[in-house]
């Protein structure tokens, strides 16, 4: 078994945790897991119908419970949900349990990113569009941020570098 800790990528949805964490997976020779996929396969339906059947509060119950008990004997990255950071002691957690990289990004790059996808797919944005959606997106980083800055590196997404993700976690 290996002693590399596992690396949490967190951030707001749409700021690149997916995308970068399959790459980061694949020139470091790690698994990759995508919270938001094991969720999924654990509740048997899209994260949007869990919370519109079941609420907001009960997904992050689950959140955590799936958060914490990811296989990761092996190394892991991990892209973790927008909101993973900000619930229980999910931030803590990861923090105790491995080395965390916040992907920053300013609003405006976030909604240039966020009007190109499936607003339908993220609960959290319930539908919004245009400025609406630009408020939403400044209102709920600004409430994030004390989460996510917690993080062991914050990285400015916008210029980020693979060699760069690569340096950081060892």
């Amino acid at each position: 078994m290996s002693k590399l800790k596992p690396v949490f990528l967190i951030g707001f949805m749409g700021s690149g945790k997916t995308t970068w964490g399959r790459k980061l997976a694949t020139k470091t020779g790690r698994a990759f897991i995508d919270l938001d996929e094991v969720i999924v396969n654990r509740i048997g339906m899209p994260i949007a119908d869990y919370f519109l059947q079941h609420g907001e509060s009960a997904f992050r119950q689950i959140e955590s419970e799936t958060l914490k008990n990811l296989p990761l004997a092996e190394p892991a990255i991990v892209s973790t949900g927008g909101g993973t950071p900000c619930y229980f002691d999910n931030m803590e957690w990861m923090n105790n349990t491995g080395t965390t990289i916040y992907f920053h990004l300013p609003p405006k790059a976030l909604w240039d990113r966020l009007i190109q996808t499936d607003i339908a797919s993220r609960p959290a944005l319930k539908g919004l569009s245009g400025q609406a959606l630009l408020a939403d997106i400044t209102s709920k980083l600004a409430d994030r941020a004390p989460y996510y800055e917690q993080a062991t590196h914050v990285v400015n997404q916008l210029s980020l570098q693979l060699d760069e993700l690569t340096t950081l976690i060892g």
